[in-house]
Order: structure tokens, then sequence, then C-alpha cells
């Protein structure tokens, strides 16, 4: 299967399991009353609703190269995770008023029934599962929206353990617990907002690759039996991927064709990295004169040598 089946095959799976949880926390919330139940509908509601966008994102990133981008789709994504974040943070403005309206007023619905209890065990272990394989296929399409909804979802785990000790904890004689689960659910729904604010913006802004990952592409580059030194090596996030410019230092005599060849196997021999999209590699003859130190490059190969 290809990458762009998966990751919408991922996609729908994404909403039906969120379109589940959504109905059922909505029917147990509209039978007991429980805030803390109540919450935890409306962050299911909000992952319904970036679950489309999701769908409809990956839909347009993983259309193929055509006139008008010829780089492909794949930048649209980081955008449709910083509406991830935007939904997010919404869904968390909203919890939070509901909790601090219920404690200011003193309105607080107690569960009798097990219904809450047993529908936010389950919710648990849905969220489990959804952390487990978005973060798998993130990792493995190179998907920032997929890492994105697989950190929503193990945040989600942990408010709802908070929803359940709520819950629990009213059934137990002490009811100001569930608005004050509902508090902590929102919390860490702003948490989530946060962390894919945070990651994404970098993939907008053009941020470096990882240290790691830069020292990577020098050390490819200079492994080449005809590359005398390397210098001005820029790599920056386009979107999820990466584009690299560098400058390769070679002896002057080399003929067109031997020129070709070593610039062809040095760019195939970075884009093997499967971060990478483009590489764009300039020869400096040595007898130009443009052969100079970059401690950047040199500092990369030590650690990689270290």
């Amino acid at each position: 299967m290809n990458r762009a089946s998966a990751m919408r095959r991922v996609g729908l799976l994404i909403l039906v399991a969120n379109l589940g949880l959504v109905v059922a926390k909505g029917v147990v919330w509209f039978q007991t009353g429980s805030l803390a139940v109540g919450s935890e509908a409306v962050n299911s509601l909000t992952d319904v609703i970036y679950s489309v966008v999701i769908l409809a994102g990956l839909y347009l990133t993983t259309q193929p190269p055509d006139t008008d981008h010829p780089h492909g789709h794949e930048r649209i994504e980081p955008l449709v995770s910083l509406f991830i974040a935007i939904a997010i943070f919404a869904a968390g403005g909203v919890i939070l008023w509901q909790a601090a309206r219920a404690l200011y007023f003193g309105q607080v619905a107690v569960t009798t029934g097990p219904a809450a209890i047993v529908v936010l065990v389950l919710a648990g272990a849905v969220k489990i599962g959804l952390y487990r394989y978005c973060l798998r296929a993130g990792n493995e399409y190179n998907s920032p929206a997929l890492v994105a909804t697989g950190l929503d979802s193990r945040n989600d785990v942990l408010t709802v353990a908070a929803a359940l000790i709520g819950v629990i904890g009213a059934r137990a004689g002490y009811p100001i617990l569930d608005p004050l689960a509902a508090v902590v659910v929102s919390v860490g729904i702003f948490y989530t907002g946060w962390e894919v604010l945070r990651d994404n913006v970098d993939y907008l802004i053009g941020r470096a690759p990882p240290e790691d990952l830069h020292a990577e592409i020098v050390r490819r580059t200079i492994a080449h039996p005809e590359v005398e030194g390397v210098h001005d090596v820029v790599a920056h996030y386009v979107g999820p991927e990466i584009d690299v410019s560098l400058h390769i230092e070679v002896e002057g005599e080399r003929t067109l064709l031997e020129a070709h060849d070593i610039e062809s196997e040095i760019v195939e021999a970075i884009r093997d990295l499967p971060e990478i999209d483009d590489v764009f590699v300039h020869m400096d003859p040595k007898e130009l004169g443009e052969w100079k130190d970059d401690p950047d490059a040199d500092r990369l190969l030590g650690r990689e040598f270290e």
C-alpha cells in the first residue's frame, strides 16, 4: 500500500473511532448530567471535527505534484496541524468555562449508575490504541498531522483518567470532584494544543533539522571519494520535509561527465534519507580558489566520529 492510501486509511479510522466515542459519551452525559463526562464528550466532539479536517488535509497533501505545486502538496500538512491546535484550545476553553460555572453556582450532578464509569474506561482503552497507532503511522510516513493526533490521543488518556476519578469521587460522596475533574481535563487539553502548536510552527518557519541528521548529511557528502571538502551546508524544513543545499570541493581537472556523476551520486546518497525532499549541490573546482574552511561542517563531522 502506498503512502497516500495508507495515510487516508489512518485518517478514516481516527474519524470512525472518535465518532463512536462522542456518541457514547454524549448519551451517558445526557442520562447522568455528569460534568466530567460532558467535558469528555466535548473533547471527543472536537476530536471528530479535527478528524474531518485531518482526513481532508491528508487527501490534499497526498495529491501528486502538478504545474502549480511542482514539489507536491505536503506543505499543507503543518497548516492542518495548526487548525487542530486551534480546535483543541477551543475545546479546552469550553470545558473550563462549564466547570467554572458549576463550581461557582454549585450545580454539580452526581451519577448513580455504572454507565459513566464504563464509557470512560472504554474511551481510555480506545485512546491508548489510537495513540500507539497514530504515532507509529506518523513516524513511518513522516506525517506531523498524524503525530499531532497521536499526542492528542495520549493526553486524552490522562484526561479520561481525571474524569474517571471525578465520577468515582462524586459517587463516593465528594461531588465537587466532578467539576474539578473537568478543570483537570481542560488543562490537559490546553497542554495538547500547545504541543501541537509548538511542533508545527517549526515546520512553517523553516527550522533546521536535528543536528544528528544534519551531521549525517555532511558525512554522506564527504564520504564520496572525489569530494575533498564541503562547506555552506544549509538544511531546513519545507513543510514536513527537508531541503538541502551545499557546496562540494573537487579537483578542477574533472570532465563535465565526471562532475555530473559526482553530483548525481551525492544527491542520491542524501536523498536516501527518508526525511529529505530536494538536494542542491554546487561544485567548487580547486583552481577557482573557492575552497574554504567551514567550522560547522567540521564540527558535525567531528561529532559523527567521536
